[in-house]
């Protein structure tokens, strides 16, 4: 799962929320800097990390890539996922994904100074171009993966990806749909999270 999947992931607790957002930029054991449920939200994010990379309808789905993306195949996949949880938000949530997003920016500032400095970098567009919101489409998504060609080590093959989202769109679909449901249930599970 890609930001919006770990949001929604992190139920309503605002430190969980901001810990799993954070937790691709906190390494090892630093996330003990942190306070209690910030922690939380951090091992929760490694846990759905761990959970996602096994199962075997998100290895199906990065099969679709490998060949052009190699090990960053999974984070395409992770941005696939968060469109199809973007485009049927309503189907998941009673609230609406510009309320969530809006909420989540405010929480986001109100926690700056505990924020690793990659994530302090990256924030203001994040905000400015709404990236959550911009899930919703195939434009949004188009737009995301070129800045991430930008600013990481990502290969840049938006147009393969595209094209692949494109011609296997109802496959992708489906796989999130067994997929989505089943992390959910462990998350229940395992951290409690109540949604």
């Amino acid at each position: 799962m890609n930001f919006l999947g770990h949001i929604y992931l992190s139920g309503s607790s605002e430190e969980i929320q901001v810990g799993n957002f954070i937790g691709d930029y906190v390494k090892g054991k630093d996330y003990l800097k942190y306070p209690e449920k910030v922690k939380k939200g951090i091992i929760l994010h490694r846990d759905i990390d761990n959970f996602t990379d096994k199962h075997p309808v998100f290895l199906c789905s990065k099969n679709h890539l490998k060949h052009r993306y190699n090990k960053y195949s999974g984070i395409i996949v992770d941005i696939f996922y968060d469109h199809f949880l973007a485009k049927d938000w309503n189907y998941f949530s009673r609230q609406p994904l510009k309320k969530i997003s809006y909420n989540l920016f405010k929480k986001l500032v109100r926690n700056y100074t505990i924020l690793p400095s990659r994530v302090r970098k990256f924030l203001p567009l994040f905000i400015q171009n709404n990236w959550l919101h911009s899930y919703t489409t195939i434009e949004g998504i188009e737009s995301v993966l070129s800045r991430m060609t930008i600013r990481t080590s990502l290969p840049d093959e938006t147009k393969f990806a595209m094209k692949k989202l494109k011609n296997n769109y109802y496959s992708f679909r489906e796989e999130f749909y067994a997929f989505f449901p089943q992390i959910i249930n462990y998350v229940k599970e395992k951290h409690e999270i109540k949604f």
